[in-house]
Parts: C-alpha cells; sequence; structure tokens
C-alpha cells in the first residue's frame, strides 16, 4: 500500500481543512486506517483511526468532537475533517495504514502501522 496525503495549508484560528489520503494497492480496504501528527519538537502522536469497513472510528481527546475520519474503500480514499482549529493543531499529519491492527488501543500505536505517508503541513494562525 503507498500513501499520499494532501489537503494541508495555513488556516485560521476557528476556520476548517480537510485532508485526504490517497491510497494504492489491492488490500486498502482491508487495512486500518489512521492518522497522526507531529508538531516540531514533539513525538508524533495519534489523532484519529477508522476500521477497515468505516464501521468504527477512534479520536484522540483533543479532536473528539473537532475531528472526522472518513473512508471511501471504493475510492482508496481516507479523509480528515477538521473543524474548529486552534493553533494546537498545528503540526505534519500522515495518514498510515495497518494490515492486521483491529483493537481500539491499538489502532492509537503509530509502531504497529506497516505503511505511511510523506505528511502534509497544516499551520493555524491565532
Amino acid at each position: 500500500v503507498q500513501l499520499q496525503a494532501s489537503g494541508g495549508g495555513l488556516v485560521q484560528a476557528g476556520g476548517s481543512l480537510r485532508l485526504s489520503c490517497a491510497a494504492s494497492g489491492q488490500s486498502f480496504s482491508s487495512t486500518t486506517m489512521g492518522w497522526f501528527r507531529q508538531a516540531p519538537g514533539k513525538e508524533r502522536e495519534f489523532v484519529a483511526a477508522i476500521s477497515w469497513n468505516g464501521v468504527n472510528t477512534y479520536y484522540a481527546d483533543s479532536v473528539k468532537g473537532r475531528f472526522t475520519i472518513s473512508r471511501d474503500n471504493a475510492k482508496n480514499m481516507v479523509y480528515l475533517q477538521m473543524n474548529s482549529l486552534n493553533p494546537e493543531d498545528t503540526a505534519v499529519y500522515y495518514c498510515a495504514a495497518g494490515r492486521r491492527i483491529w483493537s481500539s488501543r491499538d489502532m492509537r500505536l503509530a509502531r504497529l502501522y506497516d505503511y505511511w505517508g510523506q505528511g502534509t503541513q497544516v499551520t493555524v494562525s491565532s
């Protein structure tokens, strides 16, 4: 699976962005997909994840209620709708795919994902 993230940019606090992740490969529809982010000087952190069939979604507490993850298996796409953005959301956002991730606990662990996109920069100005 190869991943290509896009949709980042500069937005004012309170604004919205939608990130997209295009996947190639026949196994996409059977993989768990996640979004992670990394701010300067900080470790990569979990943002959101979605199960292979889109039924189950999970969010970091810091984005719950503001971000929505979704997927379209017919198009090999994953999305992250980000609303009510604040400067603390500034980071490089990465999409990732995991072939053997099923539990909600494991979906939050970056080390369990097999494939990563190149990242897209999100900058939120105050």
